[in-house]
């Protein structure tokens, strides 16, 4: 039981980790209006196993304490922690694959016409166009590759498989 307990915290621990990297490197990127936040592409861990929740918001406050924005710090995560909840709900992967476009486009869009003045019904579409790129496309695509490793999926922990 403790040796599961242990393995669970280390995959949590390397997932964010690895959210905290693919959003550094493309920095660009991963920040304002227009984002294209390739880690977003690990929400998909969520709809196999809930525990990945955890790997996702600490991903994803620790990434956006490099936007050097405690509000951002604070809904960012918000967002991202209301849309793997709902994934963890939602049995079909690809329908709970647009939470995050819609979680995201809807609160980072307000976060920026708030902070920024931009304008909001363009913040909202182009936060959740990059979103259903990242998520609902390259997600879905790296995720049908990754749902054919039985060895990989039995790294990340993932036994059953979610019918699509």
């Amino acid at each position: 039981m403790k040796k599961e307990k242990n393995l669970w915290m280390a995959r949590i621990a390397i997932v964010a980790a690895l959210y905290v990297v693919l959003t550094l490197i493309s920095y660009p990127f991963s920040y304002g209006m227009i984002q294209f936040r390739i880690s977003e592409a690990l929400m998909l861990l969520c709809c196999f196993d809930k525990r990945y929740t955890w790997s996702m918001v600490i991903g994803c406050i620790v990434s956006n304490l490099f936007s050097f924005n405690l509000i951002d710090c604070i809904f960012g995560t918000l967002a991202t922690l209301l849309a793997c909840i709902c994934m963890i709900f939602i049995k079909k992967k690809f329908i709970a694959s647009f939470a995050p476009a819609i979680f995201n486009g809807i609160i980072i869009g307000l976060e920026l016409y708030f902070l920024i003045d931009a304008p909001l019904v363009l913040s909202m579409v182009s936060v959740a166009i990059g979103e259903l790129v990242v998520v609902v496309l390259v997600g879905n695509i790296l995720f049908h590759y990754v749902e054919k490793d039985k060895r990989l999926m039995e790294v990340i922990g993932i036994k059953n498989l979610l019918n699509e």
